[in-house]
């Protein structure tokens, strides 16, 4: 396992370095069916991993935001997978805010095993793998990351500070006193991971590559990702390649549950 997260970590870095050069420049963008835009980064960033990915490990499938197109039919046979985000956040990176990765992770029978998250304007790297903890590289080696437990208060809550739809917004009222920062793309659960945030719950879509690799690199640093019954998000269980609603937590004795409650009627 730590020579293929080392193999994903240069592809990362080789990523994020033909990201920045489309950033430094004037780019043009496109958008899909779904209306979300895409860029030449997006896709540069999707031949480096893909290509580099393959020839690692040719006998392990590749699912990337940019090539997602698989039939169920097809994915539901697999054991293990590569599950990948080229560049996650790219309306942070159109609007140049510097709040975007780029997300490598290995799934097995459902679980993330390996997460490399990189961001590439801040040079910002970390990695993990199942039961070898998490990691923050830097110049001097990678140094070990962990979750703020026990959260104090304020409880620090990765949230719009400007717009929150209505069930966030009732969540919040019930964690009491919070500090809201906003934050781009799989960033939030990073910052988890590190000490820096406790909770980022999510009502509304997001897919199955925004979140598995920093999922991984979470939860080997002491937090959680959970759906709303309490159960690990899980990957590649159904045909939709959507997410559920979600909580990501530092701190597993906090008292999510109750910030979820919807408040009986009648």
């Amino acid at each position: 396992m730590s020579a293929l997260r080392e193999a994903c970590v240069a592809l990362a870095i080789d990523a994020g370095a033909a990201i920045l050069a489309v950033y430094a420049q004037d780019f043009a963008v496109e958008h899909k069916d779904d209306a979300s835009p895409l860029t030449q980064a997006d896709l540069a960033s999707h031949r480096i991993i893909a290509d580099g990915l393959r020839a690692l490990a040719p006998d392990i499938p590749v699912l990337s935001e940019e090539d997602a197109d698989i039939p169920w039919s097809v994915r539901q046979g697999w054991s293990r997978h590569w599950l990948v985000d080229p560049l996650d956040g790219t309306r942070e990176f159109v609007k140049k805010n510097g709040e975007f990765t780029v997300n490598i992770a290995l799934v097995e029978n459902g679980r993330p095993v390996l997460g490399v998250v990189y961001a590439p304007v801040p040079g910002t790297l970390l990695h993990a793998a199942a039961g070898e903890g998490a990691w923050l590289r830097t110049a001097a080696g990678d140094v070990a990351v962990a979750t703020r437990r026990p959260a104090a208060l304020p409880l620090r809550v990765a949230a719009s500070r400007s717009h929150l739809d209505p069930r966030t917004a009732a969540a919040l009222a019930r964690m009491g006193e919070t500090e809201r920062i906003g934050l781009g793309s799989s960033l939030k659960f990073c910052r988890i991971a590190e000490g820096l945030i406790d909770v980022y719950p999510r009502f509304g879509p997001t897919s199955e590559w925004d979140t598995a690799a920093a999922q991984c690199v979470l939860e080997e640093a002491g937090g959680a990702v959970l759906r709303l019954d309490g159960q690990p998000l899980a990957y590649n269980r159904k045909e939709s390649l959507l997410n559920p609603d979600f909580i990501a937590l530092g701190d597993l004795r906090l008292p999510w549950r109750d910030w979820l409650a919807e408040p009986a009627h009648g």
